[in-house]
């Protein structure tokens, strides 16, 4: 009967429902073992409180490290050889490495396993991408937002689950499990997915020059690389000791790990509801303004959490900083997918996932760096000023290119 339905909806229609659960169940198997990674950890060895703040920033970077590096190769790849394979390779590796790190016997091992997850990830850029290649261009704020929700749905569930996990069983049954939902979201994909697809053939693949040449507004491209950095710097900052934070204002009470599910949760509530709302308002006013709200949401919430005394108000903050995610977020892939040609739609995503990724790293090192000078608070704050300093860059670059209208559309 599912298949019925999906064989009758447009291939664009119907690959972006099936992705949907895909990235859901992907963010599901990402954020579940988040709250809790830190404590994770700390049971790997005898650490003082800054050897745990940088092995807890090291463990969680380390990933998006080698996702950097790796993801201009997945997306080279994904044009020649078609994205749906790279989505299958995602998922299965995935799987494996988290039974890995269930496995775990030291600081080192979790390290190692870690930067391998980073090696073979890629699976929501290439969500991404196919979504972006299938889909109308006055639909791709829509279609965007809508995979937006599926990630931070699954981002939502994940740390709720997670720590309720680890607070019943264990954390190594927490990896094991994850692993299983990978494994699932491969067998989905290979059954589900369908993919029109032509081959970039051998010998014919653009060089990151090239590309580069193929593009409408290359400077604007780059600024929204940066803006993707600068925002994942923002977003994980404070990822590697949210849990170690929570403790802190916790006063060591019991229910530490689920109160630090519920934290990392928040900003995936808040980015659900409203990304395809944004998104649909973007297709109707510009991408560009929405940027707008989100940078000056973003630094409205930003800031005052560097002052929080309870949990509760903790939790209340990172709310509102997920609604100014579900600004920024889509509206850079939806500028990406309005201004770059499709036959190099993969490999300009992969380069966006690869700042991404870059400030993923940034963004634990520079949290680990101000939490030992300045506390965890710090962080906020510090986090606070390089949104202002985002918003300068974006919107200098965009408003020497006010007159183009597709990026109104």
């Amino acid at each position: 009967m599912l298949k019925e339905k999906l064989s009758e909806m447009p291939t664009w229609r119907r690959n972006l429902f099936v992705l949907w659960f895909g990235v859901f169940m992907t963010g599901i198997g990402f954020s579940e073992v988040m709250p809790f990674l830190s404590l994770y950890v700390d049971t790997l060895g005898n650490f003082t409180k800054d050897q745990l703040t940088l092995y807890s920033g090291i463990t969680f970077s380390i990933t998006f490290l080698m996702t950097a590096i790796i993801s201009p190769f997945w997306g080279k790849l994904a044009d020649s050889k078609g994205r749906k394979l790279m989505l299958l390779r995602a998922s299965l590796g995935m799987a494996v490495v988290f039974f890995l790190m269930g496995a775990a016997q030291n600081i080192w091992q979790l390290i190692f396993f870690r930067a391998l997850q980073g090696l073979f990830g890629g699976f929501i850029s290439n969500a991404n991408a196919m979504i972006a290649t299938q889909t109308p261009k006055e639909k791709a704020g829509y279609a965007l937002g809508t995979l937006v929700t599926g990630v931070t749905g699954g981002q939502l569930l994940g740390p709720f689950i997670g720590g309720i996990l680890a607070s019943i069983v264990s954390y190594r049954l927490s990896f094991i499990i994850t692993g299983i939902i990978f494994l699932l979201v491969f067998v989905l994909v290979l059954t589900l997915v369908k993919e029109e697809f032509t081959p970039v053939a051998r010998g014919e693949s653009l060089s990151r020059k090239e590309v580069f040449k193929q593009l409408k507004h290359p400077q604007l491209t780059i600024s929204l690389f940066l803006t993707t950095f600068i925002i994942q710097i923002v977003n994980q900052s404070i990822s590697p000791i949210v849990a170690l934070f929570v403790r802190e204002l916790n006063h060591g009470a019991v229910g530490t790990t689920f109160w630090a599910g519920v934290v990392a949760a928040m900003p995936g509530i808040a980015t659900m509801l409203a990304a395809p709302r944004f998104g649909q308002l973007g297709d109707r006013i510009g991408t560009h303004r929405i940027m707008l709200i989100g940078f000056t949401l973003a630094f409205s919430f930003m800031l005052p959490t560097g002052f929080v005394t309870a949990v509760w108000q903790l939790a209340i903050l990172r709310f509102m900083i997920g609604i100014s995610d579900a600004t920024m977020l889509p509206a850079v892939q939806t500028l990406l997918t309005k201004t770059t040609p499709t036959q190099v739609t993969s490999r300009i995503f992969a380069y966006n996932q690869s700042f991404q990724s870059l400030g993923s790293v940034a963004g634990p090192a520079m949290g680990t760096v101000v939490a030992m000078f300045f506390d965890y608070r710090g962080i906020f704050i510090a986090s606070a000023m390089l949104i202002v300093v985002n918003a300068g860059l974006f919107f200098y670059r965009t408003n020497s290119l006010k007159n183009d209208d597709s990026l109104y559309l």
